[in-house]
């Protein structure tokens, strides 16, 4: 038996565990650097196999695997945390809690559980050492930074990382993993809120004063200009108002006037003109109808940057370990008209912190299929996700990771 058969097949094994794993994390689910019992049951379960695992940041986890021999460090991420979502999904192990893990990261960190059982197995074969990262707040940007402010890519120092995403409602078979192709593969995130301050007074004497909901509906449309007449062809760009408050009663006009929204972008140079133009805009127009606007802008990350190296050496690994049939890359996908010609997702993910310092790659994961029932995309509060990828999942991890130590000596 090969190396790499005895490790899938020792994955097939840990599957039910797997599903054990994944149904507690789901029915328990918590939200941003608030885990105290999914940390609790990770760092449990790590002990168990005989690992220590140490705090990083407000509610991080890293535990290390092998070590016995000199090599380089390898970091595989999971993250833990789910989304305020109140969950609807049928399923046994409902979460009740108005939490609920909508983006599979449930699946991520079972998978990661999985990963580091398999290398605590072979721990004398690692040449060097695997660094498993337990991520918070993936959700709301800010836990890969955290970590790594909290020295995640230090002692020992981490020369390259690896991120799996469970993907739901995709039109490959359970378990088809994806590589990304070299390059950007998912944009950069920024959360903005604007606030109009003006002058309540009563409805029906509206010159006394300073309307900030016709000024917010003026700069609602003319943000939308700056994708429409401000940006070229190529520069892939969203910008969102998705939320709008102001008043609490029809015959009055309110003091201020508040909008939330977010931006997508490919580009840092097409970020920073963004955000210079919505503040430019926001205040001008706000002046013009006797208002004043605050542009603020909050949690975000970068773009997430796909290592050449690391990309072409990963889509062998995976094609080694799962066969040609269940591993392509985005570009073998666009050669094939599946991959809808692009190598970029919409998603923003904050390992981008991660691939910012250090060679990355991030792996897309099928895990149900829209023939089979799977038909709710991620964030849905009716999501699934098919558990029989688990296995695979943890083997892609731990076989990703000991190939690329045992040919980068």
């Amino acid at each position: 038996m090969t190396p790499k058969q005895q490790l899938w097949e020792e994955a097939a094994k840990l599957q039910k565990t797997l599903v054990f794993h994944r149904r507690y994390l789901h029915s328990h689910a918590e939200t941003g650097f608030d885990l105290n019992d999914t940390l609790a049951f990770v760092s449990k379960e790590l002990k168990k196999m005989g690992y220590k695992p140490a705090a990083c940041g407000k509610a991080g986890l890293v535990a290390l695997a092998g070590g016995k021999k000199a090599g380089k460090v390898f970091l595989i991420r999971g993250d833990m945390d789910a989304l305020p979502i109140k969950e609807k999904a049928d399923v046994d192990f409902l979460s009740t809690n108005g939490k609920m893990h909508a983006c599979g990261h449930d699946m991520h960190t079972a998978m990661m559980l999985g990963a580091a059982k398999l290398l605590k197995e072979h721990e004398q074969e690692i040449e060097g050492t695997v660094k498993l990262m337990f991520q918070p707040a993936e959700e709301i940007f800010e836990g890969s930074l955290d970590m790594i402010e909290s020295g995640l890519l230090k002692n020992p120092e981490v020369d390259a990382a690896l991120m799996i995403h469970v993907m739901a409602g995709m039109p490959f078979l359970p378990g088809t993993v994806i590589v990304s192709s070299p390059g950007v593969s998912a944009p950069a995130a920024d959360y903005f809120e604007i606030m109009v301050q003006g002058k309540g007074c009563h409805g029906s004497m509206p010159n006394t004063g300073m309307d900030p909901l016709s000024a917010a509906a003026h700069i609602l449309i003319a943000l939308q200009e700056i994708h429409a007449r401000e940006l070229a062809m190529d520069d892939r760009a969203v910008l969102t108002i998705g939320t709008m408050h102001a008043g609490t009663a029809s015959n009055a006009i309110p003091d201020t006037a508040v909008m939330g929204g977010s931006i997508r972008t490919f580009n840092e140079d097409t970020r920073s003109f963004i955000k210079e133009r919505m503040v430019q805009l926001a205040q001008g127009i706000a002046k013009t109808f006797r208002t004043e606007a605050t542009v603020s802008f909050g949690s975000g990350c970068p773009t997430l940057r796909n290592d050449k190296d690391l990309s072409i050496c990963t889509e062998r690994y995976v094609k080694e370990l799962l066969g040609e049939n269940m591993a392509f890359s985005v570009s073998e996908l666009n050669d094939k008209g599946g991959g809808q010609n692009s190598s970029k997702a919409a998603g923003s993910e904050d390992f981008a912190y991660v691939s910012q310092k250090v060679p990355s790659i991030m792996l897309a994961l099928a895990a149900g299929q829209p023939e089979k029932g799977y038909i709710y995309p991620q964030h849905h509060p009716m999501v699934k996700f098919d558990e029989e990828v688990l296995a695979g999942g943890s083997a892609v991890y731990a076989y990703t990771a000991m190939r690329w130590l045992e040919e980068h000596k």
